[in-house]
């Protein structure tokens, strides 16, 4: 079957016309519904300075506020808008999110690739992701911060050393297969340089696993740095996130409950917009998938 008259499951994204968006979002109304939360929710972190107040400016006089008009949400037990602070912690779970996922990507895919075409560095490599596998994310971050200080950079490197293990063996297992492929061995005795081979004929069969770890990596970035910052461990006390929130809030939930419910209500809803799209994805890019459920 050509790709001209391949179902709109099976064709590259790159292919697609705008007419075929419609048919799209009724067979995976997932990737649509999880993509559009989280669009939505880039965008009102994006713009969060123009209705969102100040998160950082402190009145006692207004502590443990309930919501109100002039605090929808109403203020912690500092005098903090609450709102404010639940917003501009969106900003800090999806740079954690994001950047995890890319860098993760990023380090698998040149790792993956290499093991997958050079025997000695494929022994060395996966030993090395063995030994990376048996680190716990918090104990690892626990023990980078306290030797360098909280900061949103080493949380993302904390994050990302763990889980850079799973990215790589997929990235290499992809490789392994692709290139016993007929077509690669033609490019490969047709003369084509080895560089070649891999950016226009192994590179591409990588893309679709990789979105889908890497929507994987991103909700579980999310859930690691609310966990490190619940604990003190995150990022530093004065600029907000969902998890120290949490934290500084959970003695006053009988008294101010907007104070958890605002921020936990967001992180479950940012995680479950990932994984919506993971999912997603991943019956986008495997129809068979979906048609075994």
């Amino acid at each position: 079957m050509t790709l001209l008259s391949a179902p709109v499951d099976t064709v590259p994204m790159g292919r697609l016309r705008i007419s075929d968006l419609p048919r799209l979002a009724r067979r995976h109304p997932l990737v649509f519904v999880g993509g559009g939360i989280l669009a939505l929710l880039i965008i009102l972190a994006l713009a969060a300075p123009l209705y969102a107040g100040d998160p950082l400016t402190m009145d006692p006089f207004k502590r443990l506020q309930p919501p109100s008009a002039e605090m929808w949400f109403g203020s912690d037990n500092l005098g903090r808008d609450v709102l404010a602070r639940t917003v501009f912690g969106a900003r800090i779970s999806l740079i954690v999110g994001l950047s995890a996922a890319a860098a993760t990507a990023l380090g698998g895919v040149l790792i993956g690739v290499l093991a997958g075409y050079n025997r000695g560095f494929d022994n060395v490599a996966m030993r090395v992701m063995d030994g990376l596998m048996s680190i716990p994310t918090i104990l690892l971050a626990i023990a980078l911060i306290s030797l360098t200080g909280p900061g949103i950079g080493i949380l993302i490197i904390a994050i990302v050393i763990p889980q850079l293990p799973s990215v790589s063996r997929l990235v290499r297992s992809v490789v392994l297969a692709v290139r016993e492929r007929p077509y690669v061995e033609a490019a490969l005795c047709g003369g084509a340089r080895l560089p070649k081979v891999l950016w226009r004929h192994i590179m591409p069969s990588t893309i679709p696993p990789l979105m889908v770890q890497g929507a994987i990596v991103c909700a579980d970035a999310i859930l690691t740095e609310a966990a490190l910052s619940f604990l003190g461990v995150g990022v530093p006390p004065e600029i907000p996130s969902w998890g120290n929130m949490i934290a500084s809030s959970r003695l006053y939930l009988a008294i101010a409950p907007m104070t958890i419910f605002a921020p936990g209500i967001c992180l479950a809803v940012t995680v479950l917009a990932v994984n919506l799209l993971g999912d997603g994805l991943r019956d986008l890019f495997d129809p068979r998938s979906k048609r075994r459920r």
